[in-house]
């Protein structure tokens, strides 16, 4: 016999972790010790390490309370929906890998052009109806959010270096007050 908390050492979990299993009906209720205990055995722990097993494939608890239920001990359909749903994610990251690798080729052909000037930029900002003071705060946020590319984007725009360090000077004081 077993207490709850040397079966959660013995599995590498929490006694909060076996409670809940508990009140999924994916562990029994034990039976009580004299001073009260819950009072595991050698079967509960193996149906603990077996939860273990399923969730370390990616199953639901509710997927493994069904394949722990199930007679005979069958998991293979369940198991192969779960093969099935993980190949579906892989091609969902293989897309996003290549998505990104073409942005930053974009990114990289883009900074490779440089043709975008400060005078180009401040155009478009204009004409997208930002004013001085507007244009201001864009600096003052960009620094405050990410101060290293806030400097790259102002090379990209081949800005000359004294004037960054003075546009980022009043841009970190301006983020101050």
């Amino acid at each position: 016999m077993m207490t709850i908390s040397t079966l959660a050492r013995s599995c590498g979990l929490s006694r909060s972790t076996l409670l809940y299993y508990e009140s999924l009906g994916l562990l029994r209720k034990p039976p009580r010790t004299g001073g009260n205990y819950r009072a595991y055995t050698d079967r509960d722990l193996q149906r603990v390490q077996q939860i273990g097993v399923y969730r370390k494939v990616g199953l639901s608890l509710s997927a493994i309370r069904a394949v722990l239920n199930q007679s005979g001990g069958n998991a293979g359909a369940i198991l192969d929906r779960r093969l099935v749903a993980i190949d579906a994610e892989i091609d969902t990251l293989r897309g996003h890998q290549r998505d990104i690798l073409r942005l930053l080729e974009r990114s990289h052909s883009f900074r490779r052009n440089q043709m975008i000037t400060k005078d180009t930029w401040v155009g478009i900002m204009r004409a997208a109806g930002f004013s001085e003071d507007a244009m201001n705060r864009w600096h003052v946020e960009f620094e405050k959010a990410a101060p290293a590319e806030h400097q790259e984007f102002l090379e990209f725009l081949h800005i000359p270096t004294d004037q960054i360090a003075s546009i980022r000077e009043w841009s970190r004081k301006g983020s101050k007050g």
